[in-house]
């Protein structure tokens, strides 16, 4: 037999010995499950985990969770602290800012140098870098004063004095000032999109561009003067407001990854705040939350922004006294509104 025939017979020695190890591997594992399946006590609530991807009704072995159920878990946890950790990967997010917007996105940077020191010090989150707080300043656009946003009035005519022997005519009711002028006609921009990581980078780079996009054709339908796009690194959700103050926008957006749940390491948050300035809080701000395919939709969350936005923009507030007043029967909330029971 020659040495390539020996090397041959060999080959197929090991293949063969290959595929009998992962055949038996695959009874042992097809031996054990079915083992742990006459193990398992099923629970009676077992069907209603179709509806949800909360864990419930997992079922017993003895006195412990299954295996299946726990290894699941593992997995679970071990994805939520990966999109913690995970960082952002800002080129491709930058160059699809810019192709939906039409304008140069820009690449920020909190005050927290590090992502263990974000994680440490919330509070460094929540404030730009000297550098970025420079870059901002040369595409701002400072509001217009009360003075200069509203038209003057007309100057009163002097009206004739009746003679004294005659009673002075009842005074006409003066009529409302006329409405001021459109915002984006006002000078300033209107709104700014402040892109932040967060805690979970995964769920903006999966849902930003998908969302702004739905968001960007109902915007479509009115005037509106949008701020270029500013992304910022290691970014709370407060940052928006140093972001929106310094470039004079009347309301900001900020698009954040939320802290993972161990089965939604991809949801991402939306804060609205009007007139934003450093210092505001929580109640200065509307929130829509668990923005992904699996939660509240794209579309469905585009719809109640939009409203969110309109609102504040006629009311000149947000947070507390903005209420979500969307209707509950419109056809993009229809897939994020679904009730089993009712099925």
């Amino acid at each position: 037999m020659s040495e390539l025939e020996c090397r041959q017979t060999d080959a197929n020695a090991n293949a063969n010995a290959n595929a009998n190890a992962n055949a038996n591997a695959n009874a042992n594992a097809n031996a054990d499950a079915n083992v742990e399946d006459a193990l398992v006590v099923v629970n009676p609530w077992a069907a209603l985990r179709r509806f949800t991807a909360a864990r419930i009704a997992l079922g017993r072995a003895g006195v412990s969770q299954p295996t299946a159920p726990q290894l699941a878990f593992q997995l679970a946890h071990a994805r939520a602290r990966d999109a913690v950790h995970q960082a952002l990967d800002v080129a491709p997010l930058l160059e699809g800012l810019q192709e939906l917007s039409g304008q140069a996105a820009l690449a920020l940077h909190s005050a927290a140098a590090s992502r263990d020191i974000y994680l440490q010090r919330p509070d460094l989150g929540r404030r730009l870098d000297d550098a970025s707080r420079q870059l901002l300043q040369q595409y701002a656009q400072p509001q217009p004063s009360a003075a200069q946003s509203q038209p003057e009035a007309p100057a009163e005519q002097p009206q004739p004095q009746p003679p004294a022997t005659q009673p002075q005519p009842q005074q006409s009711v003066a009529q409302p000032p006329p409405p001021p002028p459109p915002p984006s006609a006002a000078g300033g921009y209107d709104l700014a999109f402040v892109i932040a990581d967060g805690l979970s980078a995964l769920a903006i780079e999966q849902n930003v561009l998908p969302f702004l996009r739905c968001l960007a054709a109902r915007l479509a339908l009115e005037e509106w003067t949008i701020a270029p796009p500013a992304v910022v690194l290691q970014g709370r959700v407060a940052v928006g407001d140093e972001v929106g103050e310094l470039l004079g926008a009347r309301a900001v957006l900020v698009l954040v990854g939320e802290r993972p749940g161990l089965s939604s390491p991809d949801s991402m948050g939306l804060y609205l705040t009007w007139a934003p300035r450093v210092g505001l809080t929580d109640a200065s701000r509307n929130c829509i939350s668990n923005v992904r395919p699996a939660g509240l939709t794209w579309e469905a969350a585009a719809f109640k922004l939009h409203y969110l936005l309109s609102e504040a923009r006629r009311r000149q507030l947000s947070g507390v006294a903005l209420k979500d007043e969307t209707p509950d029967d419109d056809p993009a909330l229809a897939s994020s509104r679904r009730n089993f029971l009712l099925d």
